[in-house]
């Protein structure tokens, strides 16, 4: 009986170590999983230089994404016009709701202006007046949108409206509008109106006076902020873009549906959170090599058998983590009927991180092999015979 009793005893000893072992053990991967727990239904973390995706949910579900659409309304805006381009204020123009300039149908403004109160404090009037002016309307605006999209390799975007109000089929990704963030950042000109935090201007006409302000409090919540747009619609719930740059390091964050009133501070939470877990897991490291032997290439029926290749590789700082796998991948071709030109492309390096092509070098000719013909043949027979 006390042998029974012991092996009892016994077995609840281990099944309660086990028990809180078992609570202890997913209690803890809870708490890790909950530092990077999102309130946003999408969200994409990329490096700003390359666009990579770090991180992600629900990256690739189109979403509406309100007024972050301004972020490829600016960036169309500032590609297919001059910032002292007269932009005139339209009855329908006029007539968007909040948030507005109140601009007054009939005056005109720089399109500079305009850009600065688009992007600052995300006028929707403004928006449809610049797409006007550019577009023809404010739906021929938006299908250079969409084409500009496209050249960026999105294929689940698509923009109905260039203010972003919401509008069937007005949709993107978070993975995809950081593409187009990414894009947008290399323009000098928009870096410098995101950055702005304040703005005066006047109609052309001189009579009326304004005041844009950034209402991006993003660029105060962490070191090295500098962007991007703020957005609500209540199909899109409250989104954010955001952008820092620390020790040379630039990511970009995508948070889309973050809450919807009144969590109106939640989408600087899960972008703090975002932008945390990459300055805190990734770093710049140098990948690639400045002397890649690209080998030869055979050439058939030619007057030399082979030609020498070359491939202008270089260094590159990239971001990357402990467990990103990079590698060179070079595809070639081997052999080639003459006549082969100098500096014909026969080939491509590629830089890869985890099998996702980074950036291409082509690999070229280095001289011209002439295909032999009888001419040739009769100069090779004689020069054999020491006629020449």
């Amino acid at each position: 009986m006390k042998k029974i009793i012991r092996m009892c005893l016994t077995w609840f000893l281990v099944c309660l170590v086990g028990f809180f072992g078992t609570l202890w053990v997913y209690g803890e991967d809870t708490e890790e999983r909950k530092e990077m727990e999102l309130y946003a239904q999408g969200a994409a973390l990329v490096d700003g230089d390359t666009g990579r995706l770090l991180y992600g949910k629900n990256e690739d579900t189109p979403m509406a994404m309100a007024s972050t659409t301004k972020i490829m309304t600016c960036l169309v805006a500032l590609e297919n016009s001059n910032m002292n381009d007269k932009v005139l204020i339209s009855e329908y123009a006029a007539s968007m709701p909040d948030v507005q300039l109140n601009a007054v149908q009939g005056d005109t403004f720089y399109m500079k202006d305009l850009l600065y109160a688009l992007m600052l404090e995300s006028h929707n009037d403004v928006a449809v007046a610049i797409a006007e002016y550019i577009g023809g309307s404010e739906e021929g605006f938006a299908e250079m949108m969409n084409i500009r999209a496209e050249q960026l390799g999105c294929k689940q975007t698509h923009f109905v409206t260039a203010n972003g109000l919401d509008a069937d089929g007005h949709c993107t990704t978070a993975k995809e509008l950081a593409q187009i963030t990414v894009e947008a950042l290399k323009n000098e000109q928009f870096v410098e109106i995101i950055n702005t935090s304040s703005y005066e201007f006047s109609n052309i006409e001189g009579t009326r006076h304004y005041q844009v302000n950034n209402k991006n409090s993003f660029l105060y919540l962490m070191e090295g902020a500098f962007g991007v747009k703020t957005g609500f619609t209540n199909d899109a719930g409250y989104c954010f873009v955001g952008a820092a740059s620390q020790n040379e390091e630039t990511f970009i964050s995508v948070v889309l549906g973050s809450g919807w009133p009144p969590d109106k501070t939640l989408k600087w939470k899960d972008t703090t959170a975002l932008m945390e877990y990459g300055f805190d897991c990734y770093e710049k490291k140098e990948i690639g090599t400045n002397q890649l032997d690209a080998g030869v290439l055979e050439v058939r029926n030619g007057v030399k058998n082979e030609v020498i290749l070359k491939a202008d590789c270089q260094t590159r700082d990239i971001i990357l983590n402990e467990k990103d796998v990079v590698s060179i991948e070079i595809i070639k071709e081997l052999r080639k009927n003459a006549p082969v030109k100098q500096n014909e492309i026969v080939g491509w390096v590629y830089y890869k991180v985890n099998n996702q092509t980074i950036d291409t070098y082509p690999i070229y000719t280095i001289e011209t092999i002439e295909r032999k013909n009888w001419v040739y043949c009769l100069k090779s027979l004689l020069k054999q015979w020491q006629f020449f």
